[in-house]
């Protein structure tokens, strides 16, 4: 039987401190069925409830490498000239992709949100050759494996696996980033911020503008203009 609140009555977030009859109470999910939804997601796997499927044992498997890590914003988390060690899948927050040079000058190539696994995708970074560092923008939590065994894990569950699911990821990040650098030779500074606030609500709201300038190749004070406008070309 459902329940119709009356008119003059509260509406429900106004009483979620109540013991309201007109409330059902939920419990939260697990952390395990959290993680267990967000892998579905990133490897297109269709839940179940057959417990015994191979796409169920598949995302058993994986789900037992990943520990949850809670971590404060400008937290370092993969540095260059050190191996990449782990994959990460973000449950809450937002992480940079980077390479700095000697001088300190930062190239910004990526941020990752809520949903999205990162990973060491070019084999380089999983030696001491390593250039690209990875930081957290805002306090975050995410799911942390370790790489090599998250791999082989993969690997065990059918031959051409991991690279099918290392190519998709691959081709996806390779397309954002050459699509960004045509942008910064083809376009104004004025019409990529532009399509960022198109494109990229959510991190206009959330990211710094000296990283959000970064990303867009432009130096803060011009972000600064294009921001209030003051920049009309």
């Amino acid at each position: 039987m459902t329940r119709t609140l009356k008119p003059n009555v509260s509406s429900s977030p106004c009483m979620m401190g109540e013991d309201n009859p007109d409330i059902i109470q939920q419990d939260p999910a697990p952390q395990s069925v959290s993680l267990l939804n967000s892998l579905s997601r990133v490897f297109g796997i269709r839940l179940n409830e057959k417990q015994d499927s191979p796409d169920t044992r598949f995302l058993s498997d994986l789900t037992r490498l990943f520990h949850q890590r809670r971590v404060d914003a400008e937290a370092q988390m993969e540095k260059h000239n050190t191996p990449w060690a782990n994959v990460y899948l973000i449950q809450y927050g937002i992480v940079r992709l980077f390479r700095e040079a000697p001088s300190g000058k930062v190239a910004i190539h990526h941020f990752f949100t809520e949903g999205d696994m990162v990973w060491p995708v070019f084999g380089r970074s999983r030696t001491v050759r390593n250039t690209l560092c990875l930081t957290t923008v805002t306090p975050a939590t995410v799911w942390v494996a370790d790489f090599a065994a998250f791999r082989a894990a993969i690997q065990s569950h059918g031959e051409g696996l991991w690279s099918q699911f290392a190519m998709a990821l691959t081709e996806e990040l390779a397309e954002l980033t050459s699509m960004r650098e045509f942008r910064k030779h083809t376009m104004s500074a004025k019409e990529r911020y532009q399509l960022l606030l198109e494109e990229y609500p959510e991190l206009v709201k959330r990211v710094p503008d000296n990283q959000l300038a970064s990303w867009l190749g432009v130096v803060p004070a011009t972000f600064s203009r294009l921001k209030t406008g003051a920049i009309k070309y």
